[in-house]
């Protein structure tokens, strides 16, 4: 009997211990599972933390490019008018605007020379001044400004084809002449260049003066005065001599 009960004591107390391991083993299995997943949380994390940092780079980087002058980019000083860059200006309102002035056109001079009408005058204007990157209303309004509205009575004379001035030193000097209305536009036009900019010319030179230019010293047609340019060079002497073709630029552009 004594044996007997032992027996089942002992046999009793195994089965306890089995069970205790069982449930131990199953405690250190879900612990491991556990720190499994959360390490792989924490990984998964990690991951995900650099590639976003990644992506934070990389978006920061398009900014910065995006945020850099470009290179090719016009620079314009603020309330200054460049002489070169492109123009929303066009032929027609070139032509409406001398129209509207109400002064006649001197068809049988300016005949002679290739420009029988103020629309062929104008396209001429246009033309030469894209050649050479000059925004076509400075020349154009210069022109009108030096000439009177073709009308002239200064020192040059309209048989000259010189429409602005180039060589009128005061005094009586008529000034450079030329064997047509294009080639003294040219001439004009190539002279604008020389002051807003040290590009060499696009055409051939047919600018006498050209070489006397100190280049790129007047970029704005505000500076085309001497005594409104900083370095007190210029085309001309008079007092804000480029504001007033600016202003008669304004009222160009005002037409649509």
């Amino acid at each position: 009997m004594n044996k007997l009960k032992e027996a089942l004591k002992t046999k009793h107390g195994k089965l306890w211990m089995e069970v205790g391991l069982a449930v131990l083993l199953v405690l250190i299995l879900g612990t491991a599972g556990a720190l499994g997943v959360s390490k792989g949380k924490a990984k998964n994390s990690i991951s995900v933390k650099v590639e976003t940092e990644q992506e934070d780079s990389s978006q920061k980087e398009e900014l910065d490019e995006d945020s850099q002058p470009d290179a090719s980019e016009e620079v314009i000083a603020e309330g200054q008018y460049p002489i070169m860059g492109q123009s929303t200006v066009t032929v027609d309102q070139m032509v409406q605007y001398f129209k509207f002035v109400g002064k006649a056109y001197p068809t049988d001079v300016l005949a002679k020379g290739g420009a029988d009408s103020i629309e062929t005058f104008c396209q001429m204007y246009y033309e030469e001044a894209a050649a050479e990157g000059v925004r076509p209303e400075v020349a154009f309004v210069q022109t009108m400004k030096e000439t009177g509205f073709l009308q002239y009575g200064g020192d040059a004379s309209i048989e000259q084809f010189n429409f602005a001035g180039l060589g009128t030193t005061g005094g009586g000097v008529p000034g450079n002449s030329y064997p047509d209305v294009r080639t003294g536009i040219r001439a004009q036009i190539q002279h604008l260049k020389a002051y807003a900019t040290t590009d060499a010319l696009t055409g051939e030179c047919v600018d006498d003066r050209y070489e006397y230019v100190q280049k790129g010293s007047a970029p704005y047609v505000e500076w085309l005065g001497q005594q409104e340019n900083p370095q007190g060079v210029g085309w001309a002497t008079a007092e804000q001599y480029g504001y007033s073709i600016v202003e008669m630029i304004g009222k160009l552009k005002a037409i649509k």
